[in-house]
């Protein structure tokens, strides 16, 4: 098997990584179109706007393919937010997950934050168990309609 490498996100990664939230998240969660509404804002204004010495994303590739993508931008100014978190269902069970989450955190490490947090679904339960084999404490959780579906949305963090 091909090595799986963990590089830097590029514009050119933007309208794939838009196609395959939509794509799964309508398929495994029912989710509506407004979900790739927003990813597709939250990439435009990483672009737009990320601070590259304390903001970063990366995607998962093998072979010329991707297979996921991880995000850490700035909430506060000793506080990171993980977005954008995602693996194509060929790529989990492999550890793969654990690896991008291990190269998000450790970048907000070195970049100075303190904290990590995220936002999830109750749903994501695979992606639940990584948080939490990994340190996280669920903060909250709260019955909402979102996407165009009931959801359990859920809050995460970590103190670096």
């Amino acid at each position: 098997m091909t090595e799986i490498e963990i590089r830097r996100f590029t514009p050119e990664d933007r309208d794939w990584l838009v196609e395959q939230h939509e794509v799964h998240y309508a398929r495994d969660e029912g989710f509506d179109a407004s979900f790739g509404v927003l990813v597709a804002q939250i990439l435009d204004d990483f672009l737009a706007e990320h601070d590259p010495t304390r903001e970063r994303g990366w995607i998962a590739w093998r072979a010329g393919q991707r297979l996921g993508s991880i995000f850490c931008v700035r909430l506060e100014e000793d506080t990171a937010k993980l977005r954008l978190f995602l693996l194509t269902p060929d790529a989990r069970g492999k550890g793969l997950g654990r690896r991008m989450l291990e190269t998000c955190m450790g970048f907000a490490r070195d970049a100075g934050y303190r904290h990590m947090q995220l936002w999830t679904h109750e749903s994501h339960r695979a992606a639940g168990a990584l948080y939490a084999r990994n340190g996280w404490t669920l903060n909250s959780s709260r019955p909402v309609v979102s996407f165009g579906k009931e959801n359990v949305e859920q809050d995460w963090s970590i103190t670096l």
